[in-house]
């Protein structure tokens, strides 16, 4: 099939190429809208301070080696003990209703820690008791000085998600994917002779004669 057959069959079936997509993203956009709470993301940074490390000499400390102390900081912040000290401190069962992302810069080290979830107030007070739970575990078990906070987390007063915007975008496209899989999938299952074109092509003899279609 060519892509010239591939619109006029489409064409054919105009309405149901329009209607279906249409159809799947209203009923995503009601669906993100009426189902889909609100979720919040705070944000803080530390910075992770080695062991050895001054305001005169901090410049001249190895890059390298400090750097892989800054990313086991990274990993450790998701590690089960920060997580279950923080729940731990705030009195909460676990952190599995929040997400927990970390981000390590490769020239720096500074770290940001982002959490998400449905209640903003504790999205904020989780990313903070986690950076104070994971200086002092740091301190503890790696050759870490301290792990300062550069920035505090606060309050997130806009939501960060969901995307509604493409969930419904994604709904319209996959419509428009499944009408014209329906479009092309009955093109291929109708058996029957429907053009002279079609005729000459099974039995390989040319068409000598048409008789046109009489209206009554």
């Amino acid at each position: 099939m060519t892509l010239l057959e591939l619109l006029q069959l489409l064409r054919k079936h105009l309405r149901l190429v329009i209607a279906l997509p249409l159809v799947c993203a209203l009923a995503m956009g009601v669906a993100s809208f009426m189902f889909l709470p609100n979720t919040y993301t705070a944000t803080t940074s530390m910075y992770v301070l080695v062991k050895g490390d001054s305001k005169s000499s901090s410049m001249s400390t190895d890059l390298s080696a400090s750097q892989m102390v800054t990313n086991d900081v990274a990993q450790l912040i998701d590690s089960d003990r920060v997580t279950k000290d923080t729940a731990n401190a705030l009195k909460m069962k676990s952190l599995d209703d929040y997400k927990i992302s970390v981000t390590s810069q490769t020239t720096t080290r500074v770290i940001s820690v982002s959490v998400t979830g449905e209640d903003a107030p504790s999205c904020a007070i989780i990313a903070n008791q986690l950076a104070k739970d994971v200086s002092a575990v740091a301190q503890e078990v790696m050759d870490v000085q301290s792990v300062n906070v550069i920035d505090e987390a606060e309050t997130p007063e806009a939501p960060s998600g969901p995307n509604r915007v493409m969930y419904t975008a994604v709904a319209f496209l996959a419509g428009l994917f499944v009408a014209i899989a329906i479009v092309v999938l009955k093109d291929m299952l109708n058996t029957r002779v429907r053009s002279a074109e079609e005729v000459e092509e099974m039995l390989g003899i040319p068409v000598i004669g048409r008789i046109p279609a009489m209206k009554e």
